[in-house]
Parts: C-alpha cells; structure tokens; sequence
C-alpha cells in the first residue's frame, strides 16, 4: 500500500506543472473540434510516460541493487534532486501558448512524441527521480509503484483532454495554475522527505 501511495504522490507531484507537454495536451483538448479528434495527444504523451518509466525502473534497479553503496549514493542524489525539482516548480510561472491550434492527428503524434522523450525534464523525471525512487522496493512492491506511476500519468493526460477548454477560458491569466504550481512544489518537498526517512 506505502508503494502506491508513494507513486502516485510522486507521479501527481512530477506531472502537475503546465509545461511544454501538457500545455501541448491541455490545448489540443481545448482546440479540438470534438473530443476523440484530440486523443492521439494523449495517448502519445502516455505511451511515452509508460515506456520512460517502465525502462528507467527496470534499468536502474537491474544495475543498482547489486551495489548497496551504489543504491544509497543515488537515493541521495534523488533526495537532492528533488528538493531543487521543488524550489524551480515553487518559482516557475504559468506556461501560457497563445497560439496554439488543433492539428491533425499525424502532427499531434509527431509533437507529442518530440516533447515527450527529446525533452529533459521527462528523463530526469523518470530516471532521476521515479527510477532512483522505486529502488526502495523490491519485487511486487517495485510493480505496484511502476503502475501506480504509469496510472496517475494516464489519468492526468485523459484529465487534461476533459478540462481544456473550460480551464484555458477560466484561466486566462494563470492564476490557477500558479496555484496549481504550488501545490505540485509541496507534494515533491513531500517525496524528498519521504524518501529521507527511509534511508536513515
């Protein structure tokens, strides 16, 4: 249960801030004549998300659990990691794209693809924190923190899809995602903590 919970706290506190991939969700979702017309987005960006942390747990933990220091030293660097990820979300403005429009479903892969895995932040996300994050774990407890990773990234893309149109109308000064922002910086100040404690 701490595995899930654990998850699906840092996956929600990595995935929250409008950046470059979900402002590209969020808009096709609000631009998009109909609603299935914006679904390649969002099912691009959470293959994506699947295929980045199913390979950055498997990988690392493959490597690392043979090592105990090794283990130790990148929880460390995740915990450090982390609380810098928390003082730039805490900082960071809302991303605002004014000039977006609904593209075809060819393009929407295409994009979702480019801002998906060329993008740095999503490898040090899955690598550098949800990859060094699921070493706590060993066996089914590892899985159920993959899925609960992989869960919350699919939910939040579909979520985008649906409140599109009427957050991009609501907020458009940012406000809200300002907020939104703050709250995600909290939850990932949380998982630093978390993960601190284990290791003492």
């Amino acid at each position: 249960m701490d595995a899930i919970l654990h998850g699906i706290i840092l996956a929600f506190g990595l995935i929250l801030p409008l950046g470059v991939q979900n402002v590209f969700v969020f808009s096709q979702g609000a631009t998009q004549p109909k609603l299935f017309q914006a679904l390649p987005a969002a099912v691009t960006a959470a293959l994506c998300d699947t295929l980045l942390i199913v390979s950055a747990v498997l990988g690392v933990s493959t490597i690392v659990m043979q090592f105990g220091w090794l283990r130790i030293s990148l929880l460390m660097i995740g915990i450090m990691f982390l609380i810098y990820m928390g003082y730039m979300i805490w900082r960071s403005k809302p991303t605002k794209n004014e000039s977006t429009v609904a593209l075809p479903v060819r393009n929407q892969i295409i994009f979702a693809l480019s801002v998906s895995l060329l993008n740095p932040h999503a490898i040090l996300d899955t690598v550098g924190v949800i990859g060094t994050s699921a070493l706590k774990y060993v066996r089914s407890e590892q899985v159920l923190f993959t899925f609960a990773c992989i869960s919350v990234s699919w939910i939040w893309f579909f979520g985008l899809l649906l409140a599109g149109s009427i957050m991009k109308k609501l907020d458009g000064t940012g406000s809200l995602m300002h907020i939104v922002n703050k709250c995600s910086a909290i939850f990932v100040w949380c998982t630093a903590i978390y993960l601190a404690i284990g290791i003492m």
